[in-house]
């Protein structure tokens, strides 16, 4: 399988991907990113720490992407209302009902794993 980096996105994509019209692809990437946010509004046992432990990104990563890309179109949404798309609920509703506290080998493995966390574009220093 042929892959090629797409200009317009920065992803790079298997050719028959990229070759694909925008607004198709658009919708095929919207689909991954409800099928996502299903799954994990669907595990609330998975802990975004260990999310962000394992894979460097957890549900207020997702959230500050959605709400940079609102912003980038001028469209008026804010953290919260970005995390509720996220989460499913407020998200202090999820905290109360979901958030576990974090063990010391979670703290430990989430500073040792910082550098390889996502950027999210105005929320990471450093």
């Amino acid at each position: 399988m042929t892959c090629s980096e797409t200009s317009d996105t920065g992803l790079t994509l298997p050719a028959a991907v990229a070759a694909l019209d925008a607004h198709t692809r658009l919708e095929l990437e919207a689909a991954a990113f409800r099928g996502l946010v299903a799954h994990l509004q669907r595990r609330t046992d998975a802990q975004n720490i260990d999310l962000m432990n394992l894979a460097g990104f957890c549900r207020n990563c997702l959230s500050k992407w959605y709400l940079q890309a609102a912003r980038d179109r001028g469209i008026g949404v804010d953290y919260d209302l970005a995390r509720e798309v996220v989460y499913g609920m407020p998200y202090e509703a999820w905290k109360k009902q979901f958030l576990t506290d974090a063990t010391a080998e979670q703290q430990r493995r989430f500073e040792e794993t910082k550098p390889l966390h996502a950027f999210v574009s105005g929320h990471q220093k450093g």
